[in-house]
């Protein structure tokens, strides 16, 4: 464990001084959750448009797997495994590079980010791949998403595959809700 650990630090040190001043502020707004908004007001219109009015069994779906996962890893994980952000470890916090002085939260594993978009990405790729033939470029999204916070100093790489799986994980059980729900209510 102590040789996973030391890689996780050396690959976060790596890629995290892989920076350029010009890329701060992108990787600082692309890691906003609320930038995102325009980009998930398209996605329900794309579901609304195979959906129509069932939406609604596709919305709670959504909210129950980003429930799974962000409470998971925000309200489980940290506090039990309580592994310091990069930019709160002292043992290597002088030699992270962060933008705006932003450090978020002590704890860090794992990553409800990676959690969150790569839920979402798997989500869509199992319920609408046959609909629409880029979806799976979400999981691009997510990685884009993930690799900000390790840009930004705030996750280990560790912290995003972990929270990665979390999400995909909490996509395949919420999309047996969602054809559980799609079966019961609107039998054909």
């Amino acid at each position: 464990m102590e040789t996973l650990l030391s890689w996780d630090i050396e690959l976060l040190l790596w890629l995290n001084e892989q920076n350029h001043p010009y890329l701060d502020q992108i990787m600082f707004f692309l890691s906003e959750k609320k930038v995102w908004i325009p980009f998930y007001l398209l996605l329900v219109y794309f579901v609304f448009r195979i959906e129509k009015w069932k939406i609604w069994i596709f919305a709670l779906t959504v909210a129950a797997t980003i429930g799974l996962s962000d409470g998971f890893t925000s309200k489980f994980m940290k506090p039990y495994f309580e592994r310091l952000r990069p930019s709160h470890n002292p043992e290597i916090r002088e030699a992270v590079h962060l933008v705006n002085d932003y450090r978020g939260g002590k704890f860090g594993f794992a990553s409800s980010h990676a959690a969150n978009t790569f839920a979402l990405a798997l989500l869509l790729w199992i319920l609408y791949r046959r609909y629409w033939p880029y979806v799976g470029l979400m999981f691009l999204w997510a990685a884009l998403v993930s690799y900000t916070r390790i840009y930004l100093g705030v996750h280990f790489p560790l912290d995003i595959l972990v929270g990665a799986m979390v999400g995909m994980l909490s996509a395949l059980l919420m999309s047996q809700f969602y054809f559980y729900l799609h079966r019961k209510i609107y039998p054909h």
